[in-house]
């Protein structure tokens, strides 16, 4: 468990780093950060996605993944938590309009401007888009942050040679570069991408623990779905940091657990073809 510990230390100073610096750059610099990471992410999550070895399994991972994430609502629930995180440890300020007064309860903008600004129905600024690009908010923040650090592949792989072998190299080397993609999220993005270690704690902390009993059924044509399934989240990410177009992009994490059904039904459906 110490490279799980590592790696939500790595990102939490990344976090501070941002931070600090954040109140220092200009809205304008911290923009062409947030772009900038919209970008990374994207040229990342290519690279990611094109490591599948079977494009159908892909293709119907995806679609799936994205049904079942949909009608779940996993992107609300997730961000509904990050919004009960941000009233337990952060002071929750309204957005408020100088206009004629207070703004109270409803935006002074008609509905469609409203939206476009980025309010929401109770006056405070929502993870969507305000002139190309999505607000700052805890929530969404927490959201991306979470999905992006735990989708690839070096999670996976690293926490079962952590647990199994006790080799923490990858997890190690996943720990710098999360650390320095952290002080850029959180420039563009804010605090709530601190929080994001909740879920890799929970997350590369179970698959550590539990990686002897998964071991077995790992193989690299798993690890090779998988980590086409989440580039293709991390290119959602990238989107949707870049301003291109809004996405619920935890709707399809779903299509991770597809991924992995789909190898494992393999081998038994092609039995099944030959008998």
């Amino acid at each position: 468990m110490i490279a799980v510990f590592v790696n939500c230390a790595t990102i939490l100073a990344g976090c501070l780093v941002g931070l600090f610096f954040s109140k220092k750059i200009p809205q304008k610099v911290t923009d062409a950060i947030q772009l900038a990471c919209g970008l990374v992410s994207f040229v990342m999550g290519v690279q990611m996605s094109f490591k599948y070895q079977n494009v159908v399994y892909l293709a119907l991972a995806l679609i799936l993944g994205g049904i079942v994430g949909t009608l779940l609502d996993i992107d609300g629930k997730i961000l509904a938590f990050g919004k009960w995180l941000e009233k337990i440890f952060m002071k929750k300020k309204d957005v408020t309009v100088q206009n004629e007064g207070d703004f109270k309860g409803e935006s002074p903008l008609g509905e469609g401007e409203a939206e476009k600004q980025g309010f929401e129905a109770g006056g405070r600024l929502s993870p969507s888009f305000s002139q190309g690009k999505p607000q700052k908010n805890f929530a969404y923040a927490f959201l991306n942050a979470s999905v992006l650090f735990c989708v690839g592949a070096m999670a996976i792989v690293g926490s079962f040679k952590a647990g199994i072998e006790h080799d923490y190299s990858i997890i190690l080397l996943k720990s710098i570069l999360d650390g320095f993609i952290s002080i850029g999220f959180a420039v563009a993005m804010g605090v709530g991408t601190a929080f994001s270690v909740i879920s890799i704690f929970i997350y590369q902390g179970a698959l550590t623990l539990f990686s002897v009993l998964i071991a077995p059924y790992v193989s690299e044509q798993m690890i090779a779905e998988l980590t086409g399934s989440g580039g293709a989240m991390i290119i959602l990410i990238g989107l949707n940091l870049m301003g291109i177009k809004k996405i619920k992009t935890a709707n399809y994490l779903p299509a991770v657990l597809f991924s992995v059904l789909f190898v494992l039904a393999e081998p038994l459906v092609k039995g099944m073809l030959h008998l």
